[in-house]
C-alpha cells in the first residue's frame, strides 16, 4: 500500500506562473514587495537574473568554484553509484541519471545480471532523446505498470521539476506511447490503473475541482476510449481538504478499490469502495496511517487511542484481520509499543513476515515479525549491518520474502544487500568512496533546550581536530513534519565540506519524528519556537564544546528547513558567521494562500484568524527589522517551485537587500522543490552554497 502513501504527497493544481498576478494584486496594499510573487512576470524575473548575475560573478567566477563545481558534479554524474531497481514483472528496472544523460534513462536488467559488478541494461526510455524529439525538458515522476502481464504502464512526467506533471500511457512491448491511450493533462494529482480498460483519474478537472491547498478534490473512475470529462464521480471531498485520491490495490487474492481523503498532513480517511460504489469508512483515528496488506490492515498511531477496553500508546504499530475489523471486532495485536528513547522507522511487509526498523536515540535496529496461529513470534533479523542507517524495502511483498537492505552513514560509502529473511544477506552493491574519510569520526552528543529537552545531533569532524573555537562547522536541520535525519553518505558534501577541514553537523531537533509522534507534535503550531530554540541550543552546545565559535558556524536548510534557518537568522544572528535558506517558507502571513500553503495549516496554524498571534513570533519576513545586524545570507530556490513558492525567498532577500544587509540571492530557472531539474543544476548550486559559506566562514 506504499502507493497510497505517496499518491496523497503527489503535486498538483496550477504552474506557478499561473498564480502569480491575483495574489500580488491581493496584497500589494501591504507589503511592498508583493510584486515578486508574480513568478514570471518581467519585472520580477529582471530582478531575478540582475541578483543571479551578482552571485554568479561573487561566487562562481574563481579557479576554486569551477573545481569544486566539477568535483561535485563528478559525483552526481558517477557510474559506481548504486542503481536502486523496482521488481516489475520477471525484470528490475531503475532510473538513472549521468554525465551523459541528464534527464536519464529508465532501463531494466535481470536479477541474475544485476548481481553482476557491470550488469547489461536494456533501455526502455530515454528521457534525453524524447526531450530532444519533442522539443521539452522533461523530468521523470514515476511509473505505474498493470499487473499481471506488465505490458501497460503509467508514466508521470514534469516539465522542468514542477510538482504538476502529466501522465502518459506508454507500451513496454512495444517501447511505444500509446495512441490515443490514456491521457492525463497537466496539473497535481495522479492516474492509477484499475483494469487494462479503467483508471482512477484524480487531477484539476476545471474551476472547483482543486483544494484550497491546490490539489485534487474530485477523484473519478475513467473508462477507456470516452473522454476524461465523461469520468464517473467516486468521490467529492471539500474545498478545504487536502488531497482526494483512489487507488486500486492489485495484490492477486486481495484485489480492491479504495478512496482516500486526506483532510490535512496526519489527518486522513480511508475507505473501501464496492463494485456499486459505495463506500465503506475503516474506523480508526483520522490520525492514524491505515495500511492494507493481503488479509492485514495496520494502524500507525499518532495519538493514544482507547478502543475495545484497551488504551494503545501513541507511536504504536497495531495490526489486525480486516476481516475481523470490519465485523466490529476491535482486539488488535501491538507489532510495536515505543519507549523513551524507540520509535518506529518503519514496517515492511513480505510474503510472511513483517521487518521492523526501530530507531533507539537515531540508530536503527531491525527485527522481524511472523504471523501465526498463535499470534506473532519475533525473532532477530539475520545479518543484520551493525552499523549506520539501515533501511529495507520489500522486493515483492506479494510473492517473496526477499528485501533489499541499505547500510550507510556520514563517512561509509552506502551498500545494498539483498536478504532473505532468515538467510544471512547477500552484499551486491558497495558505492564507492568519494572522499577521503580517513582520520575522521562520528559522534553524538545532545544538547539541552530551553525548557530542558535532551536534543540529540550528529557531529562528523576530523580525529585531530582543535577544540579552540576555531573549526568551520555547518550545522544542517530540518524539525517538521515527523520527518527523521539519519546519517547517510554525501559525497557532494565530503568533497566540498569535509575533505577541505570543515566539521558537518546534523541535528535532531523536534519537528521531525527521531522520537516518533511525540517530537514532531512537540513543536507544532504555537509550540513552533521550540524547534528553533532545540537549533539554537545545538549551535551554542558546539561552541561550548569548542568545536566552532558563531563567526565559523554556519546554518543550512531547506523548505520547511528554510523557515528553520530564517528563523535562526532573524532571532538568534548572534549564533551564526553565515545562513543559507533553501527553497524556504518566509511570509508566514501569505504562506497559505501561495501554492500548496494551506495544506500545512496543521503544522503551522491559520495565518488568517488568532493564530497569527503565534504565528507572526516564527515569520523571519516579519521578524526582519532593519535596524539590527544579521550575519551574511544566501538565499536560493526555483521558479518552476510549484509547491513552496519563490516570492518567500524573493521578497525576503529584496527587503534585506534594501535595508543593506549582506545577501547573495540566486534562482534557478528549472528544477521544482528539489531545486535542480538534472545534475549539472545540482551540481552549480551546491558549489554556490559551500563556497558562499567557504568565503564567510573559511578564516581561522
Amino acid at each position: 500500500m506504499s502507493r497510497l502513501a505517496s499518491a496523497c504527497l503527489l503535486a498538483g493544481m496550477m504552474t506557478a506562473a499561473s498564480v502569480g498576478t491575483a495574489v500580488a494584486a491581493e496584497t500589494e496594499q501591504n507589503d511592498q514587495y508583493a510584486w515578486l510573487e508574480e513568478v514570471a512576470g518581467d519585472k520580477p524575473l529582471a530582478w531575478v537574473k540582475e541578483q543571479n548575475a551578482k552571485a554568479e560573478a561573487r561566487l562562481a567566477q574563481s579557479p576554486a568554484f569551477a573545481r569544486m563545481e566539477a568535483s561535485i558534479r563528478e559525483v552526481l554524474d558517477s557510474d559506481a553509484k548504486i542503481p536502486g531497481v523496482e521488481k516489475i514483472g520477471e525484470y528490475y528496472y531503475n532510473f538513472w541519471k549521468d554525465k551523459q544523460h541528464e534527464r536519464g534513462l529508465w532501463r531494466r536488467t535481470t536479477l541474475a545480471e544485476y548481481r553482476k559488478a557491470s550488469p547489461q541494461w536494456e533501455t526502455v526510455i530515454d528521457l534525453d532523446a524524447m526531450n530532444k524529439a519533442e522539443g521539452e525538458n522533461w523530468v521523470w515522476h514515476g511509473v505505474e505498470c498493470l499487473r499481471p502481464e506488465y505490458d501497460r504502464c503509467l508514466i508521470a512526467l514534469s516539465r522542468g521539476g514542477a510538482d504538476a506533471d502529466v501522465t502518459r500511457e506508454f507500451d513496454l512491448a512495444s517501447r511505444s506511447w500509446v495512441t490515443d491511450g490514456f491521457f492525463r493533462p497537466e496539473s497535481k494529482g495522479g492516474l492509477g490503473w484499475v483494469d487494462r480498460d479503467s483508471v482512477f483519474v484524480y487531477t484539476d478537472f476545471g474551476d472547483g475541482s482543486m483544494t484550497t491547498s491546490g490539489y485534487p478534490r474530485v477523484a473519478k473512475l475513467w473508462k477507456r476510449g470516452t473522454p476524461l470529462a465523461s469520468a464517473q464521480v467516486v468521490y467529492e471531498g471539500k474545498p478545504d481538504d487536502m488531497y482526494i485520491a483512489a487507488l486500486h490495490d492489485d495484490t492477486p487474492g486481495f484485489e480492491r478499490n479504495l478512496v482516500s481523503r486526506t483532510l490535512a498532513f496526519y489527518n486522513n480517511e480511508l475507505y473501501l469502495r464496492a463494485d456499486d460504489g459505495k463506500l465503506s469508512k475503516i474506523d480508526a483515528p483520522n490520525s492514524a496511517e491505515k495500511g492494507l496488506h493481503k488479509q492485514w490492515l495496520s494502524l500507525e498511531l499518532r495519538e493514544p487511542w482507547t478502543v475495545g477496553g484497551k488504551t494503545y500508546a501513541a507511536g504504536s504499530l497495531l495490526a489486525a484481520r480486516l476481516e475481523d475489523f470490519l465485523a466490529g471486532k476491535r482486539d488488535f495485536d501491538v507489532l510495536f509499543a515505543p519507549t523513551d528513547t524507540t520509535s518506529l522507522a518503519g514496517a515492511v511487509w513480505t510474503k510472511d513476515h513483517v521487518v521492523l526498523n526501530v530507531l533507539d536515540d537515531v540508530k536503527n535496529r531491525l527485527s522481524v515479525l511472523t504471523p501465526g496461529a498463535n499470534g506473532w513470534t519475533r525473532s532477530e533479523f539475520v545479518g543484520a549491518p551493525a552499523f549506520g542507517t539501515l533501511g529495507v524495502g520489500a522486493v515483492d511483498s506479494n510473492d517473496s520474502n526477499a528485501v533489499w537492505v541499505t547500510a550507510t552513514d556520514y563517512l561509509t560509502p552506502t551498500t545494498l544487500a539483498l536478504a532473505e529473511i532468515g538467510s544471512k544477506p547477500e552484499v551486491l552493491k558497495t558505492m564507492p568512496a568519494f572522499f577521503d574519510a580517513e582520520g575522521k569520526v562520528i559522534e553524538q552528543h545532545f544538547a539541552t533546550s530551553k525548557d530542558g529537552t535532551r536534543v540529540p545531533y550528529f557531529v562528523v569532524h576530523a580525529k585531530d581536530m582543535p577544540r579552540d573555537g576555531s573549526n568551520p562547522t555547518l550545522l544542517y536541520g530540518y524539525g517538521g513534519f515527523e520527518i527523521s535525519l539519519t546519517p547517510n553518505y554525501s559525497g557532494g558534501m565530503g568533497r566540498a565540506w569535509l575533505e577541505k577541514g570543515g566539521v558537518y553537523v546534523v541535528a535532531n531537533i523536534r519537528g521531525g519524528g527521531e522520537y516518533g509522534p511525540r517530537w514532531h507534535q512537540a513543536a507544532l503550531k504555537q509550540n513552533r519556537h521550540k524547534a528553533y530554540e532545540d537549533m539554537a541550543a545545538v549551535a551554542r552546545d558546539l561552541v561550548a564544546r569548542k568545536i566552532t565559535s558563531a563567526k565559523h558556524l554556519g546554518v543550512q536548510g531547506g523548505s520547511n528547513g528554510g523557515l528553520l534557518t530564517g528563523n535562526m537568522l532573524t532571532q538568534y544572528p548572534e549564533l551564526f558567521g553565515a545562513v543559507v535558506v533553501q527553497v524556504p517558507l518566509l511570509d508566514m502571513k501569505r504562506y497559505s494562500h501561495l501554492l500548496a500553503g494551506a495544506s500545512w495549516m496543521a503544522e503551522y496554524g491559520n495565518p488568517d484568524t488568532a493564530d497569527w498571534e503565534y504565528i507572526k513570533t516564527f515569520s523571519p519576513y516579519h521578524l526582519f527589522d532593519a535596524k539590527k545586524a544579521y550575519p551574511p545570507v544566501l538565499f536560493t530556490t526555483s521558479t518552476r517551485d510549484d509547491r513552496v513558492h519563490p516570492g518567500h525567498a524573493r521578497k525576503m532577500a529584496a527587503k534585506m537587500i534594501d535595508a543593506g544587509k549582506d545577501v547573495t540571492y540566486y534562482e534557478n530557472i528549472e528544477g521544482g522543490h528539489g531545486g535542480a531539474a538534472n545534475n549539472a543544476q545540482a551540481a552549480h548550486m551546491s558549489a554556490l552554497a559551500y563556497s558562499f559559506l567557504w568565503e564567510r566562514l573559511g578564516g581561522k
